[in-house]
């Protein structure tokens, strides 16, 4: 009996390895994740291809920033936290590399373990690992500060984090996240991207206490001083525990980073051709075309420079908030974007330099052209009950006008929707099927927007639509766009190579009914939530392009905004004495702080 038994035990083994059965489920144990395939450096490289390994340490980098701050606890949903105050201060668990679509690397971690599955991960934290105070980075920090962040930190938070079922920690360096059933394999990739914050330095102070007090980090900068609202100066930690890690060779180079506030970009682009500060990314057309001009352009002191990349554009545009009844008809909404005359926008105020969004993944792979192929329409028929028609008819493409700033043409079309629909003009007017008047605020904050959008209130005015243009300081603009207190304004979404939970917090129906979600459009949809859901289930590369077409498809047809313009190439200037590396295809915004060097400390 013992023997049949024993023999029965060898059986269920085998059957449960051919099978892939729990008690057997194969893991992974490597130094980096990656979303598909494999990392491009392997265990024990020396440094990114894309750094300068040896650049010089020293000197220093002063930025701007339009605006003000009354904190350092940039996870907070109120206030507004001083720049700097998280990517300079704070370490995570893994960092990502700039020449891979999503691959994430050990940093706090100094190896990670998962299943096939990726029902959960587990990170060794690296016994070195250290806050500025001196305490240790250990488990209970990674678990606390997950719990804070998901229950008390900015909305966002919480959706990115919602597919995480338990997090605890197995050890005093070791920390495992279990996930909710479903497929979800950026999950174990989301989880590295935590801040990591000290435990111990909270326990006498309430959390969520928008304060001027900066808590240690265990980052390569620590708060050196400031003046509430107008300046912060961080000092490169000489004690940083991680200076000489692979994934840090070449970074953070600058000895002091310094932010400078000014009231508005006039004012702070005067300051930086007066050298007041060293580098800025230009993102006004206008400026870019007429304004870095002078003495010390002609003399090399300030350096202009264009740099392509391959980031996902993403959307910008003129956002309807849909959460006013005014907006909830799409044929207004559809209507609304032919009164935007992009072509002579671009010919008369922005010098020829853009072009025109169309997809919510512009300049991607990933963004939808044409009609939807055969994996697409096996996505989206079973969803057609709640997408537009033309999703499975028609390729998206806004507007096109004669660039003459008048578009008879296209109004023509918008007033032919709107009779169709059951619009009617009565003095001027004109008025919903209902008999309400069209009329709404479009907020601003930015003074460069006004340019642009009092010529599309007059396009509108045609239609008989007021748009009454209002511009807030840029602390009640945050305000009521927190809490959806607006009917239209001037926003937009970025993307990464690799979209994935953030798409919940963009576009999913939870989201919409959440203050200081980044759904500001109120997108609440059965069938987009279904879409984002299936884009983030993506096993493979080739799955995530045809989901996140998909998705785009839905957005589009859905006329959530009026696209704006995109371009696929930064604006960059500089004084002389700052140097890059060849900057890799995903570099992105990040003011110089991370690949850039000071030649006067060599």
């Amino acid at each position: 009996m013992k023997g049949a038994m024993r023999c029965l035990v060898c059986c269920l083994f085998f059957v449960a390895a051919l099978f892939g059965g729990p008690a057997l489920a194969e893991t992974q144990r490597s130094h980096a994740i990656t979303m598909h395939g494999e990392p491009k450096y392997p265990a024990g490289f020396k440094h990114f291809d894309y750094v300068r390994p040896d650049a010089p340490k020293g000197g220093s980098l002063s930025l701007h920033v339009v605006g003000g701050f009354d904190n350092f606890q940039p996870w907070l949903p109120k206030g507004q936290a001083a720049a700097g105050s998280q990517g300079l201060v704070f370490d995570t668990l893994t960092v990502r590399s700039k020449d891979e679509p999503f691959t994430e690397y050990g940093l706090l971690a100094e190896s990670m373990e998962w299943p096939e599955d990726r029902s959960w991960v587990t990170f060794t934290l690296r016994e070195q690992a250290r806050f500025a105070d001196g305490h240790p980075v250990r488990a209970e920090d990674v678990v606390w500060s997950f719990k804070q962040l998901r229950d008390k930190g900015a909305p966002f938070y919480a959706y990115y984090y919602g597919d995480v079922e338990k997090v605890e920690a197995l050890s005093e360096r070791k920390v495992k996240f279990s996930f909710k059933a479903g497929d979800n394999r950026e999950l174990v990739m989301i989880v590295g991207q935590l801040p990591v914050m000290p435990k111990h330095y909270w326990d006498d102070k309430p959390f969520d206490d928008a304060n001027l007090v900066p808590p240690p980090g265990s980052g390569p900068y620590k708060v050196d001083s400031f003046k509430a609202g107008k300046r912060v100066v961080y000092q490169r930690r000489d004690d940083y525990w991680a200076k000489d890690l692979p994934v840090n060779r070449g970074h953070h180079n600058f000895g002091r980073i310094i932010y400078e506030y000014y009231l508005d970009q006039t004012v702070a682009l005067e300051a930086f051709k007066r050298g007041d500060y060293d580098w800025r990314s230009e993102n006004n057309s206008k400026y870019w075309a007429t304004a870095y001009t002078g003495e010390a352009f002609r003399d090399g002191e300030i350096i202009t420079e264009e740099v392509t990349h391959q980031n996902p554009a993403g959307m910008q545009g003129f956002i309807f908030n849909t959460r006013r009844p005014l907006f909830q008809d799409p044929v207004l909404r559809e209507a609304m974007t032919y009164a935007f005359d992009f072509e002579w926008s671009n010919k008369n105020l922005f010098y020829g330099q853009y072009k025109r969004t169309r997809s919510y993944f512009q300049n991607s792979e990933l963004a939808a052209t044409g009609l939807p192929d055969e994996k697409e329409l096996a996505l989206l028929k079973p969803l057609r009950e709640d997408l537009p028609p033309r999703v499975f008819t028609e390729a998206y493409q806004p507007p096109v006008s004669d660039g003459s700033g008048r578009p008879r043409d296209n109004l023509r079309q918008a007033q032919a929707l709107l009779k169709d629909a059951g619009y009617q003009v009565k003095d001027g007017k004109l008025h919903t099927p209902d008999g309400e008047p069209v009329s709404f605020e479009f907020l601003l904050y930015q003074p460069a927007f006004e340019r642009i959008v009092l010529p599309y209130a007059r396009n509108l005015k045609t239609l008989g639509i007021d748009a009454d243009v209002v511009r807030v300081d840029q602390s009640q603009y945050v305000q009521r766009v927190r809490n959806f207190n607006f009917d239209m304004m001037v926003g937009g979404w970025g993307q990464s190579p690799s979209p994935g939970n953030e798409q919940r917090g963009y576009w999913g129906s939870a989201a919409a009914e959440r203050d200081s979600s980044q759904n500001y459009a109120g997108v609440s949809n059965p069938a987009i939530d279904e879409l984002v859901s299936k884009v983030i289930a993506a096993n493979t590369r080739e799955q995530l392009v045809t989901r996140t077409r998909a998705l785009d498809r839905a957005l589009q047809w859905g006329f959530y905004v009026v696209p704006n313009w995109y371009l696929d190439y930064h604006r960059f200037a500089y004084q002389s004495r700052l140097a890059h590396p060849p900057l890799p295809p995903y570099v992105g915004f990040d003011g110089a702080t991370e690949l850039w060097w000071d030649k006067s400390a060599q």
